[in-house]
């Protein structure tokens, strides 16, 4: 029987790492609750509207910029000390929505509903300050010759405990009533958080670096978005992508649960086909890309798009429907995420000059992922409704437009993705973001690192002129 985490016999090499790899296992248990779609259905349940629910999701994507001034805070308290504080301080903010399950209300009032947000978005906060250490740590602290070996095992990990989170979630939500069963999903998140709390205590440190000086961060960074450059140029392509795509999984989610009146249990399962969708689309193209490039997944992840708005559309104007439908929207869009994700940590080292990586790298995270996180606020604004009891409903005419301008936003950007540069002969080592291969949607988040993971002992220079064009 093959072990899920290495032993002193079945990995030697890996075995001192083995608590890195609990700390993925547990941490999946963790945000796949905690910021996925059980919060989003409980916030429905409570009575939030639709500009709540993007608000809430939103969160983690609009707070990646924090992550900029939490890397400051290095050279102060080190790696393992920062990421530490930054887990157990989020962990505090599991305990509100544990309390309103408590309460049990037939009716949620405002009130409820502000203080699950709330609780979200210090969850969020203190979330975002932990990881602006948690890939250079690791890299920091882990010998070269085993890493890919590790991260090949944190993704599969990973992947187990986070399918596994959505499929006991699904069954909870069928077996029992629904706050119940929200009561231990977020149990089960508590002690997850805490788990992988414990799980960080017993990796080691590494040494902290240099002061980094956030006035030459602030004077050069504008240099980067402005000046013509081929970084340039694909960092504002990547902003379009995010803002038109990061609103789908929240509001999917919402308008099966208020528009269709699907149990959450089954909305579950959809979310499952997602998961298995990224997993199957990062199978294919690892032994891929390397071959064909990544400009073919660009236009591959576009396409999958495209018809998922296609299938929406159809869908919401009563033209398909049946849960075969559902369950193949939400596999193609796992598809769709994984294929972009992949081929942007495999493209994006192509543009980025090696000795300043840190600075491009955190400027492309915090932009994209931020201008990400406005698109479900704005939309939430768009898509709010109410039914004829009053009660917060999302407008389903506005929903179906939303995915016409997700088929023409996809479409158009598809010309420019296939007009960018690639020169199969420049070759670079592909970002690694630890376990954020079944989270593309968020993967972005944790690019945002003054400190260069290869070199974690040297902060960010000074960013050389962008070349231009």
């Amino acid at each position: 029987m093959v072990a899920l985490f290495p032993t002193v016999r079945s990995d030697p090499e890996l075995y001192p790492y083995r608590s890195g790899l609990l700390f993925g296992f547990f941490n999946a248990l963790v945000w796949q609750i905690a910021i996925g779609t059980p919060m989003v259905l409980f916030a429905e349940r409570l009575g939030a509207s639709s500009l709540q629910v993007g608000l809430a999701y939103s969160f983690v994507f609009l707070l990646t910029p924090l992550q900029v001034l939490a890397t400051a805070l290095l050279p102060r308290y080190g790696f393992k000390r920062l990421t530490m504080r930054g887990w157990a301080a989020r962990s505090l903010f599991l305990v509100c929505p544990l309390g309103l399950a408590l309460l049990a209300p037939e009716v949620g009032r405002p009130w409820m509903v502000n203080v699950l947000i709330g609780s979200v978005f210090f969850f969020c906060f203190f979330r975002t300050i932990g990881a602006a250490a948690l890939t250079t740590w690791f890299f920091g602290f882990l010998p070269a010759s085993i890493r890919g070996r590790y991260f090949g095992s944190d993704q599969m990990i990973s992947g187990i405990a986070g399918v596994g989170t959505l499929v006991a979630s699904a069954l909870l939500f069928s077996w029992l009533p629904l706050y119940p069963a929200l009561l231990i999903q977020y149990g089960i998140a508590f002690v997850g958080s805490g788990l992988s709390y414990a799980a960080l205590g017993r990796l080691p440190d590494i040494a902290r670096p240099e002061r980094i000086g956030l006035r030459s961060v602030l004077r050069d960074a504008p240099r980067l978005v402005i000046a013509p450059s081929r970084f340039r140029q694909y960092l504002w392509l990547s902003a379009w992508y995010a803002v038109t795509v990061t609103s789908i999984p929240p509001f999917a989610a919402y308008y099966l649960k208020v528009g269709a009146g699907l149990e959450p249990g089954r909305i579950m399962l959809f979310e499952v086909l997602r998961y298995l969708g990224v997993i199957a689309g990062a199978g294919v193209m690892r032994r891929r890309i390397d071959g064909t490039g990544t400009k073919p997944f660009f236009l591959l992840a576009l396409l999958l798009y495209a018809g998922v708005g296609v299938l929406w559309w159809l869908f919401l104007r009563g033209l398909l429907g049946g849960g075969g439908l559902l369950f193949a929207l939400y596999f193609l869009l796992g598809l769709g995420s994984v294929c972009w994700h992949i081929a942007n940590m495999n493209y994006l080292p192509k543009l980025v000059p090696a000795a300043d990586r840190a600075l491009h790298v955190t400027v492309y995270g915090a932009i994209t992922a931020c201008l990400g996180g406005c698109a479900p606020i704005l939309w939430g604004l768009f898509l709010k409704a109410t039914d004829a009891a009053g009660q917060p409903d999302i407008d389903a005419g506005v929903f179906g437009w939303f995915f016409v301008q997700v088929v023409l936003s996809v479409s158009v950007l598809s010309c420019f993705i296939a007009r960018l540069p690639e020169d199969s002969k420049v070759s670079a080592e592909p970002l690694v973001i630890g376990n954020a291969l079944l989270r593309p949607f968020r993967a972005v988040t944790y690019l945002v690192n003054l400190v260069d993971p290869r070199h974690p002992d040297r902060p960010v220079a000074p960013a050389a002129k962008p070349r231009q064009d």
